[in-house]
C-alpha cells in the first residue's frame, strides 16, 4: 500500500525530511512522497508544514554555499500551490511547550505537530520513529509505521 493510501484524503503536515526526500531525489523516499507533492500542485491535496521547516532546509544549503538549492527550498514552501507553510504564533508556541510538557517530543518536533494539532491535518508524514503518538493527529511514519 503507498503512502497516499495510507494516509486517506484530508490536509496534511508534513515533517522537514519529506521537503528533502522530495527536492533532494532521495533514492529510497522520492518516488515515494512525490505524489503528495503531485496532489497539492493538482489541487487535490494541502500540505502544511511549519515556518521551522525553512529554517531546517536552509542550514545546509547555507552552510555549503548552495544558492540554487536554498532558493528550491523556499521557493516550495513559500510559491507551491496547495503547500502552507504556516508562520509560528505564540499559540502554536505555548501548544508545542504542552506537548513537550506531556510526552518525549523533542522541541522541534513539538512545533511541528503542534502546526499539525492547530490546522486540522489528518496526519503528520515523517520519518522519524521516535515520535510518540499524538491525539488529534495520526503520525505517519514513512518507513511503514
Amino acid at each position: 500500500m503507498g503512502l497516499i493510501e495510507r494516509i486517506g484524503p484530508g490536509r496534511i503536515a508534513l515533517d522537514t525530511s519529506i521537503f528533502i526526500y522530495f527536492i533532494e531525489r532521495h533514492p529510497t523516499f522520492r518516488d515515494e512522497v512525490a505524489p503528495l507533492f503531485h496532489e497539492a500542485d493538482a489541487g487535490q491535496r494541502e500540505l502544511v508544514t511549519s515556518s521551522l521547516t525553512l529554517l531546517e532546509l536552509l542550514v545546509v544549503p547555507f552552510r555549503t554555499g548552495d544558492r540554487r538549492l536554498a532558493d528550491r527550498y523556499e521557493a516550495l514552501l513559500t510559491r507551491s500551490r496547495g503547500v502552507t507553510m504556516v508562520d509560528l504564533t505564540r499559540d502554536h508556541l505555548k501548544a508545542a511547550a504542552h506537548l513537550r510538557a506531556t510526552s518525549t517530543v523533542r522541541t522541534p518536533d513539538a512545533v511541528q505537530l503542534a502546526v499539525a494539532l492547530t490546522s486540522r491535518c489528518v496526519a503528520f508524514v515523517t520519518n522519524d520513529r521516535r515520535l510518540p503518538a499524538v491525539p488529534g493527529v495520526r503520525i505517519v511514519d514513512l518507513s511503514g509505521g
